[in-house]
């Protein structure tokens, strides 16, 4: 799928005309203006017809399914990774303006309480995601005539699903009621000796997933120790048995989710027009056509996709930290003198630009002053930790968000331009000659193998 723009900026609906698309670009009537999603723009004037378009945004804490539908087709689908160093990179600079007050002002009086949060104020990690989901819609406008985003909201009860049959009042009577804190709590439901051995004694109160990689304060996330034993674990001398690990309930990112949806939801309504679903219809929407539960498979659900086409590929994208301001990196060396920053350029190449080695497409992840890089795929595994400069080849400067193209899986007996509805009605028509055999592919939805059986 290729997608246009007019002369004057605004988006007109793509085409699967490949050819037109070269003799276009090749009698200079076209220019190119993106990589990835392919995209061209008009030289000469043409009209503006478009079509109805809808736009179904399956909302995330860590992964956001996009889809773009019409009448007929799917224009778009994609899966975008969130970023999650936010929260991290925050406390490194509060650490960093913390020690540099210290070294320069010693006598400066704390100001940490002259400051009035606004109504609606999120966390700045939070806050980032609800930007980063209306990016992604503006995005997309720029390519695609939205006439309606369709959003999905799922506002999640963690008291429900860890109590089923809690109601009323039983909200106010939680576990934790009448403890001064959560320690005093796990304290207690230790019976105040070590939870691995039994020992009493100083006992402290240990995160099993570390604050720092994404564990909470939850009690299921804390386990009560001996100081001794405490240390041997950091020294990883003994091990939390692995019964207590599944033990753990995190809801870190539901939280997040219930948190961000009706910011994202009216940040939306400012330009689009928008629609609510809920995460019940979608799921009985996607039950009945026989999808797997993904990403972009729920967001075609959302965007009101039945009887549509399904497009040949899909996009997998990425948020990228665009810029790094820091003057000197955070470990002194010997001398206690801070090295300066300046690898911000190398032979042409950026951090997180996209290039060619070898025939195999890369980011580049680290840059070293002698040339040589370190790469991996988009996707984060790591391709060579050295590879010189001249080796590479640059296909797509740094974005904030970078996208790569990934193809459907298809098989020979499936046969094109089949509706979701004829497909679903084959396989119920004939369930009883499907046969585990015939499978011979691994269905990542049914959606996307939905074209025909041969049977038929």
């Amino acid at each position: 799928m290729v997608f246009v723009i007019s002369k004057d900026g605004k988006p007109l609906m793509p085409t699967k005309r490949h050819g037109k698309v070269r003799r276009l670009l090749k009698q200079g009537l076209a220019k190119v203006v993106n990589r990835e999603p392919f995209t061209i723009q008009l030289l000469y004037e043409t009209t503006n017809y478009t079509q109805p378009v809808t736009v179904g945004i399956d909302i995330g804490s860590k992964v956001v399914g996009v889809c773009a539908v019409t009448d007929k087709e799917e224009m778009f689908s994609a899966e975008i990774q969130l970023r999650q160093d936010i929260s991290k990179l925050l406390l490194e600079r509060r650490q960093h303006r913390r020690f540099r007050r210290y070294r320069k002002t010693r006598y400066r009086k704390p100001r940490f309480l002259n400051r009035r949060k606004e109504d609606g104020w999120l966390p700045p990690s939070l806050q980032w995601k609800v930007d980063a989901h209306v990016r992604i819609v503006n995005k997309l406008s720029k390519i695609i005539p939205i006439t309606k985003v369709v959003v999905e909201v799922a506002p999640f009860d963690i008291q429900k699903v860890l109590n089923p049959d809690i109601e009323g009042e039983d909200y106010q009577n939680g576990p934790q009621k009448g403890f001064s804190d959560v320690r005093d709590y796990c304290l207690w439901r230790a019976g105040y000796k070590s939870e691995l051995s039994g020992k009493t004694g100083i006992l402290e109160v240990h995160h099993i997933i570390p604050r720092s990689k994404g564990g909470t304060d939850a009690p299921s996330n804390l386990i009560v120790l001996t100081t001794q034993e405490h240390k041997m674990l950091h020294e990883g001398k003994i091990k939390i048995p692995k019964s207590r690990l599944e033990q753990i309930k995190v809801f870190k990112d539901a939280a997040h989710v219930s948190t961000i949806e009706q910011h994202i939801v009216n940040k939306l309504k400012q330009n689009y027009h928008v629609e609510i679903t809920y995460g019940s219809i979608t799921k009985e929407r996607r039950d009945m056509y026989g999808l797997e539960k993904s990403h972009r498979d729920d967001a075609f659900v959302i965007a009101g996709g039945n009887i549509q086409e399904r497009a040949s590929e899909w996009y997998f994208g990425k948020f990228f930290r665009r810029q790094n301001r820091s003057l000197h990196k955070a470990n002194p060396i010997k001398g206690g003198r801070r090295p300066i920053n300046t690898v911000k350029q190398v032979n042409g190449f950026i951090r997180f630009d996209k290039v060619e080695c070898e025939g195999e497409k890369a980011i580049i992840t680290g840059l070293r002053s002698s040339g040589y890089f370190s790469i991996s795929s988009l996707s984060g595994e790591k391709i060579s930790d050295s590879v010189k400069y001249t080796k590479l080849r640059l296909i797509e400067r740094a974005k904030t968000l970078m996208f790569e193209r990934r193809e459907r899986a298809t098989c020979s007996w499936l046969k094109p331009r089949v509706s979701v509805a004829r497909f679903h009605e084959i396989k119920t028509a004939h369930s009883r000659s499907f046969k585990r055999s015939t499978i011979c592919f691994t269905m990542d939805n049914w959606f996307s193998y939905f074209y025909a059986y041969t049977a038929h």
